[in-house]
């Protein structure tokens, strides 16, 4: 204890330095408008940014560079709450139940929900990662590609419950999903598959396209359709900028049960963040709340608050795997490796030994980048839901713009655009049908990486299936996703699930 304590106090003298504080907040300032600028994500920003960390310091450079993420992670939650269009991959249940809220006026309680959640969870997986970086890294270790796979299915079956309404359509959504993750090219072959000789569908759709489809240009489509006085996005009607005592009351304990599950799941490479606010939200819905309060999918705040924390803990945790063992858990990370190889840092797990001012002042200053977050956007929360009292005939040919700049900037690429317009399109259909998009986007992250997993898993057992039930950690998921089954399919519980979701309605 008194190790670690030596170590924190070495950490905040080298975050508060002035020079560290203003790129910790260079870093927070940009992440958060890039989070909100649609289509613009952290990995974009910060391979754009690598050229100039060769004039700076390592850790002034880090501070920035991971100031950057995690004030992404805040961004992509506005636009998510405020206009239906995901920032960011994680903020996808976000927008579940905080674009309901915004429509009912209570955009500022969903706001400061997202804002609150996120920096109690950022600073409770600070914490995480200056005390339990070893042994969880040693936990990271013991996952093979058999239970990443397995994993990975549970999380798929988890989104089965995470669907409101009807199962079939959930599964239909998941396995649509999957089918559009395979339109890449053969991970072991090196083969284009599904691309139909379009040179640009070789490397896969992108999730930008697909999300901003789905959800930004589905909305608008869907928007425009109705009457315009049902059009206006909540602008006559909004109820104070802060949650009430009843919201911290129904948050308090969605935050702590996001921040247990983002902190454990965040150190797991590949889309660990992303996996944890889908947890999240599924374990939101399994619990039990006050009678009376607003049903998930309707704008319950808990379904804000959960996921936001999990995502926010899972950005902090997946520092540990890089800075321990120099693995990358998920793109952002192998670009901080990238920055650390610049500067001539190899990381892995003699960092900490050799060069403890930068290990320990990257950790303290992930705690004042938490805080800098939120005294930068509480204020802005008037400010954001300004931009909404704009009229919808103003605002959605902006939200349009905006939108297309983002995507045509990921690859300076017209087929981007085109790409989020057919899944517009296809989006207005599911809209009609009843069918909620966040499973399908679900199954087309972790079908790329379910299919790799599966197949190096085969390769290394010379093709017997048996291995996924003689690992002791991949068949107890395995186990976990088969009860999960089970119990959703038992006639008593199916009814009571149907029930629930008419009350909903």
């Amino acid at each position: 204890m008194t190790e670690l304590l030596n170590n924190l106090t070495l950490g905040f003298g080298v975050a508060f330095t002035l020079q560290n504080l203003l790129y910790a907040f260079g870093g927070a300032l940009l992440g958060t408008l890039i989070g909100v600028l649609p289509g613009l994500g952290p990995v974009a920003t910060i391979a754009m940014l690598l050229p100039s960390i060769y004039a700076l310091d390592a850790t002034p450079a880090l501070i920035m560079l991971a100031g950057i993420y995690y004030g992404a992670q805040y961004g992509g939650s506005t636009t998510a709450i405020l206009i239906n269009v995901p920032g960011e991959a994680a903020s996808v249940v976000t927008a579940i139940d905080g674009y309901k809220m915004a429509r009912k006026g209570r955009a500022g309680a969903a706001l400061a929900a997202a804002g609150l959640g996120s920096f109690f969870a950022g600073s409770v997986a600070t914490l995480i990662v200056a005390a339990f970086a070893p042994p969880l890294t040693e936990l990271a270790f013991k996952f093979g590609p058999a239970e990443y796979f397995s994993l990975m299915v549970l999380g798929l079956i988890g989104a089965v419950v995470l669907a409101s309404g009807s199962l079939t359509k959930a599964i239909a959504m998941i396995l649509l999903g999957l089918l559009l993750g395979q339109i890449n090219t053969d991970v072991i072959s090196g083969v284009p598959r599904y691309s139909f000789d379009v040179p640009e569908l070789t490397d896969g759709i992108g999730f930008v396209a697909i999300a901003m489809g789905v959800f930004g240009f589905g909305e608008i489509i869907a928007n425009l359709g109705r009457p315009a006085e049902h059009r206006e996005v909540f602008t006559k009607d909004v109820k104070g900028l802060w949650p009430t005592m009843q919201d911290f009351r129904d948050m308090a304990p969605a935050v702590l049960r996001g921040t247990a599950i983002g902190s454990i799941l965040g150190v797991l490479p590949g889309g660990g963040a992303l996996l944890a606010s889908f947890a999240a939200y599924t374990l939101e819905k399994k619990s039990r709340g006050r009678p009376g309060e607003v049903p998930f999918g309707e704008g319950n705040i808990r379904g804000v608050a959960g996921p936001e924390s999990a995502n926010n803990a899972g950005a902090q945790t997946s520092f540990i795997p890089m800075l321990t063992l120099g693995i990358p858990p998920n793109a952002v990370m192998a670009l901080m490796v990238g920055a650390m190889t610049i500067k001539g840092i190899q990381p892995g797990p003699q960092v900490m030994t050799s060069n403890p001012q930068l290990f320990w002042g990257l950790i303290a200053s992930m705690w004042v980048g938490n805080f800098m977050l939120i005294i930068l956007n509480l204020p802005l929360i008037g400010m954001w839901i300004k931009l909404l009292t704009v009229p919808y005939r103003f605002l959605y040919p902006a939200i349009l713009a905006f939108c297309c700049i983002g995507l045509y900037t990921l690859n300076n690429n017209n087929f981007d655009v085109y790409m989020a317009a057919a899944f517009g399109v296809v989006g207005l259909v599911f809209y009609k049908l009843g069918c909620e998009p966040a499973p399908l986007l679900l199954g087309f992250i972790l079908g790329p990486m379910m299919e790799e997993n599966l197949r190096r898993a085969l390769l290394l057992s010379r093709g017997d299936w048996m291995t996924f039930l003689s690992r002791p950690l991949s068949a107890g998921l395995l186990i976990a996703a088969a009860l999960m089954i089970l119990v959703v399919s038992l006639p008593a519980i199916r009814a009571k699930r149907e029930e629930a979701f008419q009350d909903e309605d």
